[in-house]
C-alpha cells in the first residue's frame, strides 16, 4: 500500500473513532465527513508524494487554520485510543514519528 494510501487510512480511523466515541454517532455526521473529504483531498495533493512525513513534522501546513485546528482536535483525541481500536496502525504511525 502507498504511503498516502496508508495516512488516508489511518486519518479515517481517527475521523470515524473520533465521531462515533467521543461524539457519539453511529455513522459519520456531516462536520466529520467534511473534515475526512478535506483531509483526503489534502494529503491526494500532498507534494510530499511517498516521502511525505507525518503531519506533526511535515514543513508546510496545507491545511486551512479551521480545518487544521479541528483535525487537531481529531487527533489529540482519537490517537491515544488508536492502540486499542486499531493497534498495527497506531504502531505504524509512533514508529514513523520517530
Amino acid at each position: 500500500m502507498s504511503r498516502i494510501k496508508e495516512e488516508q487510512q489511518v486519518v479515517e480511523q481517527m475521523v470515524r473513532l473520533y465521531c462515533r466515541k467521543k461524539e457519539g454517532h453511529k455513522e459519520l455526521c456531516p462536520g466529520c465527513q467534511e473534515l475526512l473529504q478535506y483531509a483526503t483531498a489534502r494529503l491526494e495533493r500532498c507534494k510530499h508524494g511517498e516521502n511525505k512525513p507525518t503531519c506533526k513534522k511535515c514543513p508546510i501546513h496545507c491545511y486551512r487554520p479551521q480545518m487544521r485546528e479541528r483535525m487537531r482536535e481529531v487527533m489529540r483525541w482519537a490517537g491515544p485510543r488508536m492502540i486499542l481500536y486499531h493497534p498495527v496502525a497506531a504502531i505504524k504511525h509512533i514508529l514513523r514519528e520517530l
